[in-house]
């Protein structure tokens, strides 16, 4: 079959495309189960953002001193750029009182 792909949509701002593996993993950082559709109401875009931040930052975090020399493999695009449109889309959609949806 197509690989999936996820339309992150809100009225407040343009359309945000990621790629399937990149949407169920945003979707498990908010505490959902990946979903061909769904919704993230507008009272719960000020959460989702929190958890999506703090996801970026662990990310970021230095690693522990004994793993520092190794080179990450498969680093390549980092959480922060996977995830940045989405949290720009859910904060123009929590300030316009907008719901995000997907696949609907």
């Amino acid at each position: 079959g197509r690989a999936m792909i996820y339309k992150f949509k809100s009225k407040a701002s343009g359309d945000v495309i990621m790629l399937g593996p990149n949407g169920d993993q945003l979707l498990r950082l908010l505490g959902r189960e990946p979903a061909p559709k769904g919704i993230v109401e507008a009272e719960h875009l000020a959460a989702a953002i929190a958890t999506l931040r703090e996801a970026v930052r662990r990310d970021e975090a230095p690693p522990p001193e004994d793993e520092a020399d190794e080179p990450m493999p498969g680093k390549g695009v980092s959480l922060r750029q996977r995830l940045w449109p989405v949290i720009e889309l859910f904060e123009r959609s929590l300030a316009a009182r907008e719901p995000v949806v997907w696949g609907v």
